[in-house]
């Protein structure tokens, strides 16, 4: 099979780069497999010395793991990135009307566009936030949205991240890696700057602060250190210059919610929850949470503290809702899509469930809360005995499965073991919704390591690489100049 590769196209031999990796081609020959090694060894030593990990639960080998970062970059031209860009705002404000809407007058289930069951029977979905008017109408203000490339070269939808969309730290820790071993790259092309991303961030969070609130109070909310993303917890406080807060940090009085500080309490505003909904406020959600604020809602309902995300949006997130967001963005926007779904499989069907049983062979079944890559199976690269085992769950609980083709992802040149050989991605784009909707030119670029392999994610043993978007075009073969 043919894979349509990033820097060559559909070029089976591989003898041509696409003009906007001419530059880049010219320049990395000046690299010899020594040299790379050694860059290998210094990104390495560097992202270990500042703690740059993720933690895998249930690892016998230990929780904290280095991801393995590549040194050859995804690059993407100007012309690509505007229709992406294009698409993909495009996207989250019709999950964010749709999201708006869902909670107050529900216009797309009066239409019959979005069946009632879809809203009122997902698991995510919050009747406490029935009628609450956000600032805004905003409940996405950070979003993930999984991009993959595949066929003659086409971009799809793979994924939607709204609840607490995650990896934005390694897309920055990436760039400035990339910055630190090769600095003659970003001075001979013009690579787009993501750096400003922290102060789009925080932009985005003082946007969303309540009403009558003009100096907002902006906190990180983690779990706390034993969380998987812990780190990016840390370095975006870190970056944004704010507080970087624990549920036991923090406690309602009187109708607001309070941080404790040496000087005494301080009002907070603005919470940047890394945590999910269910853990948020032990009086409402799970009681038995200890990481979130008891009667943080009331507040929230209030309108006297935001949340970002904000509660409920889990709705629009769910793998069960994906195939219904084309007709979202044509109900609430009147457009066509930009970006394409992956055409997929509704389990809750019979008619696709049937057919998801006779070829789940061929098929990538999902849960439909399933995350980080667990909870599925690619079909192609399963055994008989784990497709038969996955076919017993599947009948166990239809309404909790989705399936899709086994997508021909695009491959990338990537450093490994062996010398530079073509490994799938993916990317992730990160689209800040606060006044107006930005995001930086690029994204978390993610990569299975494993040859054949399809799972990008972390734990499963993916890596990750930088994005390069370039303002401008390059002509093949000009080393830098760009035209």
């Amino acid at each position: 099979m043919v894979f349509y590769d990033e820097m060559y196209g559909l070029d089976a031999k591989k003898q041509s780069a696409l003009a906007h990796y001419g530059a880049y081609q010219n320049w990395v020959k000046g690299y010899s497999p020594a040299a790379m090694d050694v860059k290998r060894a210094q990104a390495d030593a560097a992202f270990r010395q500042v703690g740059i990990t993720f933690a895998v639960y249930g690892d016998d080998a230990g929780t904290e793991r280095l991801i393995p970062f590549d040194l050859i970059p995804r690059i993407i031209p100007s012309t690509e990135w505007a229709t992406l860009q294009k698409g993909l705002i495009q996207r989250v404000q019709a999950m964010n009307l749709f999201l708006h809407d869902i909670y107050h007058d529900q216009h797309i289930v009066k239409a019959g566009v979005v069946p009632a069951e879809q809203i009122y029977l997902n698991a995510q979905y919050r009747p406490h936030m029935q009628g609450i008017d956000l600032v805004n109408n905003n409940y996405c203000h950070i979003s993930g949205v999984d991009i993959v490339r595949a066929g003659q070269g086409e971009f799809y939808v793979l994924e939607d991240n709204l609840r607490v969309p995650s990896g934005v730290s390694y897309m920055l820790e990436d760039r400035k890696m990339m910055m630190r071993l090769f600095p003659e790259a970003f001075s001979t092309m013009p690579i787009a700057p993501i750096e400003h991303y922290p102060d789009l961030l925080l932009e985005t969070l003082r946007a969303s602060a309540p009403v009558g609130v003009d100096e907002p109070n902006v906190v990180v909310m983690t779990p706390g250190m034993y969380n998987s993303a812990y780190f990016e917890h840390a370095f975006l406080a870190q970056q944004m210059g704010v507080e970087l807060v624990e549920g036991k940090d923090m406690f309602v009085d009187d109708g607001l919610v309070y941080m404790r500080t040496t000087q005494g309490p301080q009002r907070v505003d603005v919470i940047y929850r890394r945590i999910d909904d269910d853990f948020l406020d032990p009086l409402v959600f799970r009681s038995d949470s200890g990481i979130g604020i008891p009667g943080l809602m009331s507040v929230y309902r209030a309108g006297r503290v935001s949340l970002a995300n904000a509660v409920g949006t889990g709705v629009a997130d769910d793998k069960s809702t994906y195939p219904f967001i084309p007709e979202v963005i044509k109900f609430y926007l009147n457009e066509e899509p930009i970006l394409n779904n992956v055409p997929t499989y509704q389990c809750r069907k019979p008619q696709d469930l049937s057919y998801v049983l006779a070829n789940m062979a061929q098929l990538v079944v999902k849960e439909v809360h399933g995350a980080g890559g667990y909870g599925m199976l690619v079909g192609p690269a399963s055994t008989q005995k784990q497709i038969e085992d996955f076919k017993a769950r599947v009948l166990a609980k239809p309404d909790g499965y989705i399936a899709q083709p086994t997508l021909a992802l695009s491959t990338c040149p990537t450093y490994v073991e062996s010398g530079i050989a073509p490994r799938h991605i993916d990317l992730r784009p990160y689209v800040l919704s606060g006044k107006e909707t930005k995001l930086v030119p690029g994204g978390l670029c993610r990569v299975a390591l494993e040859e054949g392999s399809l799972v990008v994610n972390s734990s499963q043993g993916g890596g990750t690489k930088d994005t390069w978007v370039l303002q401008n075009q390059y002509k093949a073969g000009e080393g830098g100049a760009a035209c």
